[in-house]
């Protein structure tokens, strides 16, 4: 079940984070409108892969994924554009992971 919730994060994550970047070079960048209408996609899918998650608390999922998203978000940035975290990003990245932990994984009264 925990696997299967994190590949769920993971995959939410590359469908958002991918559609945003691709919604950003498409307008920012003037790479066409390919680049927008996929992007468009991209978030669609994110939020029905979202819906997934074995929890029915839409608020426990969103605030969870928020810590995937930072640390996808990271990780996104070093490989396609260049960006480097700082000692600080990535301790930043890690209480935030422990925080997905807490919240999606802990026992809830």
């Amino acid at each position: 079940m925990v696997a299967r919730s994190i590949a769920l994060f993971a995959l939410a994550a590359v469908a958002e984070i991918g559609g945003a970047y691709l919604m950003w070079i498409g307008l920012k960048d003037g790479r066409g409108a390919w680049a927008v209408v996929a992007g468009g996609a991209l978030l669609v899918a994110y939020g029905a892969i979202a819906s997934l998650q074995s929890s029915n608390e839409f608020g426990r999922v969103l605030a969870a994924y928020g810590g995937v998203f930072i640390v996808g978000s990271l990780l996104w940035g070093t490989v396609f554009d260049g960006f480097r975290p700082g000692r600080f990003d990535l301790i930043g990245a890690a209480i935030c992971l422990v925080g997905v932990g807490v919240i999606m994984y802990a026992p809830h009264d």
